[in-house]
């Protein structure tokens, strides 16, 4: 698109004026003869026209094998361990020269059309002139309309509008090729925001009540994930929710922080709709946990500080000590300032979620939600970052995703979801006693 717009654009301000200018000339020396020549030009530009058509359509075709390739090369690398597992080096080797052979042959069909506008346009171009030249020759022999030398001033100045010419189609092929370029970023730019924010919101500046769903649903075009949910949760409570993969949990947990935008029903924090406060501040005064710990290509001590950003040293260390992750930072060459490495590598997955856990309890936010925070984790580290969880959550409201069921027996309440449906709820023992689901899902995990 660069190429396009940066080489085009000096060339449509340029040419079409010196063509505008030369046209009033040859106007003004014989307006019947210029006639004649608009008449032609039309018929060229077609001929031109049908062969840069086809650029717009390679281009695309060009732009989408090119984003294929840097996606195969992207979960390649990122996916080395099992490839190397299942020793698949060659399927993948052979699906990325698949893909090349089908990008390079997209960019000579390109190549080729490109580099045919040029000399097909110089061909046309003579022939033009050829064909004025014999046209004019026979009218001023025919002693008609113009005289011989007002008509070798003629050709002399029609010959000026050659190169401009020329060079107008050659920005016309490159704006085809632009045109593709442009129309696959517009894709993304326009791509429809699910949730808007409001312009005119009240600032949420802090959390003093409850949170409610108040008959809250929740579906992705015809699937219903969440259905008419009722939930209270009070601050400073701690509430669990539970129920087997696709019950809803995590979505419910989403439309908290406005990840989605409930179907029907309110959300409401302190006794207002959720959609009526700005995105940013009901953001601000929330932490979360995910199962998968994200971290970026930077220092510890800048990954922790990640949501203020202001933090000091001091506080980013005391956040660290809560989170049980200073004693290991501390055994790091670099100390803080060690750097984590692409997408956390260089530490263990127990190190990463307690960084995680740290960047949480820096921003300290009144609401926490984790969502799965310890089930990738192994027994040792599950301790550590439950015991860093405990610390965090402590005059905290927090809604936890879990699927071990030993991290959420102290929470005030327990929601068992199923297909998007609150089957039970009550704290650990009420649940028990109950000898429903909940009471299944327990005995399961207990023979395990």
């Amino acid at each position: 698109m660069e190429g396009s717009v940066v080489g085009t654009l000096e060339g449509w301000i340029r040419d079409p004026l010196t063509i505008i200018v030369t046209l009033t000339v040859l106007f003004l020396i014989s307006f019947q003869l210029t006639l004649f020549i608009l008449i032609l030009i039309p018929v060229l530009g077609l001929v031109i026209g049908r062969i840069t058509k086809s650029l717009k359509r390679h281009s695309e075709e060009v732009s989408r094998k090119n984003g294929e390739s840097f996606s195969i090369i992207d979960e390649t690398l990122g996916g080395l361990r099992v490839i190397k597992a299942f020793n698949i080096e060659k399927l993948l080797r052979n699906k990325y020269f698949t893909t090349s052979r089908e990008l390079l042959d997209a960019k000579n069909k390109i190549s080729y059309r490109r580099d045919m506008a040029s000399p097909l346009s110089e061909v046309l171009g003579v022939l033009l002139f050829t064909v004025v030249l014999y046209y004019g020759g026979r009218l001023v022999l025919r002693g008609q309309l113009i005289e011989a030398s007002a008509f070798l001033g003629f050709l002399g100045i029609f010959f000026n509008i050659i190169n401009p010419a020329k060079a107008l189609s050659t920005s016309f092929s490159n704006m085809r090729k632009g045109a593709a370029a442009i129309q696959r970023i517009e894709e993304v730019l326009n791509t429809p925001v699910t949730v808007d924010d409001n312009p005119n919101g009240k600032l949420l500046t802090s959390f003093s009540d409850r949170i409610e769903f108040r008959n809250v649903s929740f579906a992705y075009d015809d699937a219903v994930i969440l259905d008419n949910i009722n939930l209270v949760i009070e601050k400073g409570k701690t509430v669990a929710l539970v129920g087997s993969s696709g019950a809803g949990k995590s979505t419910l947990a989403d439309l908290v922080p406005r990840f989605h935008d409930v179907t029907s029903g309110e959300v409401l924090i302190d006794g207002v709709n959720i959609k009526d406060y700005s995105l940013e501040s009901v953001r601000s005064q929330m932490s979360i946990v995910t199962q998968e710990p994200i971290l970026f290509n930077d220092t510890i001590a800048n990954n922790i500080a990640l949501g203020k950003s202001n933090a000091s040293q001091e506080e980013i260390e005391a956040a660290a000590i809560i989170a049980n992750a200073h004693p290991f930072i501390l055994k790091k060459e670099g100390g803080y300032q060690s750097n984590t490495g692409d997408r956390g590598t260089r530490l263990s997955g127990g190190e990463r979620q307690r960084l995680t856990i740290a960047r949480a309890v820096l921003k300290n936010p009144p609401i926490l939600i984790l969502d799965e925070a310890t089930s990738s984790l192994d027994t040792e580290s599950e301790r550590l970052v439950q015991d860093a969880i405990n610390n965090m959550m402590q005059n905290r409201t927090s809604i936890v995703i879990a699927h071990r069921l030993s991290t959420i027996r102290h929470a005030d309440e327990i929601i068992v979801l199923q297909k998007g449906k609150i089957v039970e709820r009550g704290n650990h023992e009420q649940l028990l006693a109950l000898g429903g689901f909940y009471k299944k899902l327990v005995e399961m995990q207990e023979v395990r």
